[in-house]
């Protein structure tokens, strides 16, 4: 419930507005924006075939990352490990990982498998092969799927949202006791709300520091318990943040515990406790905010508070909708309700955390998606869509909140509200009746002249109890309305939860744009030729890359006729351009045991090459066959 009776009829639309101009601000945005990291480049590179076994493996990221000893894993053709040491940074850079490999390795094909912590807490993995001298079958086995998609990944999800439903109701209802009705402090149901939100929030919190070495490297779930690292944990950001997180909750029970004192002695709520618990509100927010999504990226200074905002806005309007229900439920065996000073009081509250909401998600939305495109083809631009819609039925719901506040708000005015939960305490009102001579004599109870004694209103046109009756009646409209809002608040919580574990568009698409900029491009062509015996057709694999004007690299394998590596004599190669009269030029092949190559052949202009292939399959047979392959220019 958004709107209080005071607010125009317009205002849920306005709300509406905001929501729409998320699309507007996504179409229009602009700068990159990092939340979860992505490999960026590798050395050596992915698919490589390398001339002689390198000394390291170095990965590039997109941001800071962090690892533990298994982050990084070199695995030979056998599966087995070739980097004794763990992994470091390069020179001080943070978005670096570099391992040093073991002495000679052998030739064939070596699996890097990779899994890195990046700078928003959430971990990250993957994996790539390269070739020493020639490439070769491999048995390593590495992990695949998501980070997340595991006991551990799925059981720290769970706790994950109920640390941020514990977050709701224990701000929620302190929110709506603070501001709204302070005598809800003494109603028991609005003490177990508190009490409830204080212990989902810390049992949640204790079960995430637990779980989150597991979850950094996918470890198991008994290695939750394992000193060395959880002591790993600790001194990690996220897992400071946790720590931090209980430390709060720890000075909250015992001002929980103060507060109920002072409201059982009636020496009442001031506004220094008002401020109190705002910032006690701010700085647990703070312990999200501050490892999330948030804390990487551009306008980190300028995102955090936007998170802490966005954080405290869910936890008064979903915790205090709960409260309101709660309160809307209760009928004490005194008669008491809340008052529809208070309801109103939490309409206005609840609007503007509606408005802060609404705000800052269209700013986190622009800085985490930033295209149209992504809206629909990213999971987390799929996932912002229903998060969207669910708030487009929550202002929808709203509105109608809005009406039946608006109802009960006025006909629970000072002198209506109290004759409604008063009795009626002045004597009822005789009504006399003419009687004529003759009649016959008054009944007892009754007057001379006069008819029985009845009280106003006992008639059929009585109207006494229509006030109470229709608010009665408002109240359960709002009811109903506070729980279909409730019920779709919990929907958007989870939907929010889910969108803090999934790499943000903007992210996923600067990796790609990154990879593809840093890892060079490739063009292959594949030529048939004759080997010189009756139905014995060869093929020979021609890879230029990065295929660009300048450097490429030459890169040439002879197959035979079943798909098995062709050893041949001699191998040529040299590219003309008719178009310009270019050529031919020679790559200069060396044979490589195995395979043919060149690293340092120049194309100087784009366009359409012809490669003239010169294959010669015994001391006196040869073969030339052609094809052609487009250069493309240098990018940018």
């Amino acid at each position: 419930m958004h709107t209080g009776p005071a607010r125009s009829v317009g205002t849920p639309l306005t709300a509406l507005a905001l929501v729409v101009a998320v699309f507007a601000l996504v179409l229009g945005g602009a700068g990159a924006a990092f939340a979860h990291a992505g490999l960026s480049g590798s050395d050596p590179a992915d698919g490589a075939v390398l001339k002689a076994a390198p000394q390291y493996v170095t990965l590039t990221f997109t941001e800071s990352v962090s690892f533990s000893e298994d982050s990084l894993r070199v695995l030979s053709p056998q599966n087995e490990r070739v980097n004794p040491r763990p992994a470091r940074h390069v020179d001080g850079k943070d978005n670096t990982a570099r391992v040093e490999l073991s002495g000679k390795l052998p030739q064939g094909t070596y699996t890097v498998a990779w899994r890195v912590v990046s700078a928003d807490g959430h971990p990250i993995s993957g994996a790539f092969v390269f070739s020493n001298g020639k490439p070769s079958e491999t048995a390593a086995v590495v992990a695949t799927g998501s980070p997340d998609d595991t006991a551990v990944g799925r059981l720290y999800g769970v706790f994950r949202y109920l640390a941020y439903s514990g977050l709701a109701l224990l701000v929620g209802a302190a929110a709506f006791v603070l501001v709204c009705w302070p005598e809800a402090a003494t109603v028991r149901p609005v003490r177990r709300l508190l009490v409830l939100g204080w212990v989902a929030l810390t049992a949640s919190t204790v079960a995430l520091l637990l779980l989150r070495g597991p979850y950094e490297t996918a470890g198991q779930l008994t290695s939750a318990f394992d000193p060395a690292q959880l002591g790993r944990t600790l001194t990690g950001r996220p897992g400071g943040a946790l720590v931090a997180r209980l430390v709060l909750l720890a000075a909250a029970a015992v001002s929980l515990r103060w507060v109920a004192r002072r409201t059982a002695d009636r020496t009442g709520l001031g506004g220094r406790l008002r401020w109190a618990g705002a910032l006690f509100a701010s700085a647990l927010a703070v312990t999200w905010a501050a490892a999330e999504h948030a804390s990487a990226g551009i306008q980190v200074a300028l995102a955090v508070p936007v998170a802490v905002l966005h954080l405290l806005a869910m936890g008064v309007w979903l915790g205090g909708l709960i409260t309101l229900l709660l309160l809307l439920r209760r009928r004490g065996s005194d008669g008491q309700e809340i008052p529809a000073s208070a309801i109103g009081r939490f309409s206005a509250l609840a609007f503007n955390a509606v408005a802060v909401l609404v705000a800052t998600g269209v700013y986190q939305s622009w800085r985490q998606v930033g295209s149209w495109e992504a809206l629909s083809t990213t999971s987390y631009g799929k996932t912002l869509l229903v998060k969207i819609a669910a708030v487009v039925l929550v202002l929808c719901a709203a509105s109608f909140s809005r009406r039946w506040t608006a109802r009960l708000g006025h006909e629970a005015s000072p002198a209506t509200a109290t004759a409604a939960l008063m009795p009626a305490v002045s004597a009822p009102e005789r009504v006399r009746v003419a009687q004529g001579v003759g009649a016959p004599t008054p009944a007892a109870g009754q007057e001379p002249g006069g008819a029985a004694e009845a009280p106003a209103g006992d008639g059929p046109g009585d109207t006494a109890e229509a006030p109470r009756f229709e608010a009665d009646a408002y109240r359960r409209g709002l009811r109903r309305m506070v729980t279909a809002e409730a019920v779709l608040g919990v929907v958007v919580l989870v939907v929010t939860t889910v969108l803090t574990g999934t790499q943000p568009s903007r992210a996923a698409g600067e990796r790609v744009a990154v990879a593809s900029a840093a890892e060079p491009q490739a063009q292959v062509v594949t030529v048939p030729f004759d080997m010189g015996t009756a139905n014995h057709q060869g093929t020979v694999q021609i890879t230029l890359t990065p295929g660009r004007v300048g450097e490429n690299t030459v890169e040439a394998v002879v197959y035979t006729p079943d798909g098995g590596l062709a050893t041949v004599p001699e191998l040529r190669l040299s590219l003309t351009q008719d178009a310009l009269g270019i050529g031919p030029l020679d790559a200069k092949l060396k044979n490589l045991k195995g395979y043919w190559a060149a690293y340092d052949l120049r194309l100087p202009m784009p366009g359409v090459w012809t490669l003239n292939i010169t294959v010669r399959t015994t001391d006196i047979d040869q073969v030339t066959v052609r094809d052609t392959v487009r250069i493309t220019s240098l990018p940018g």
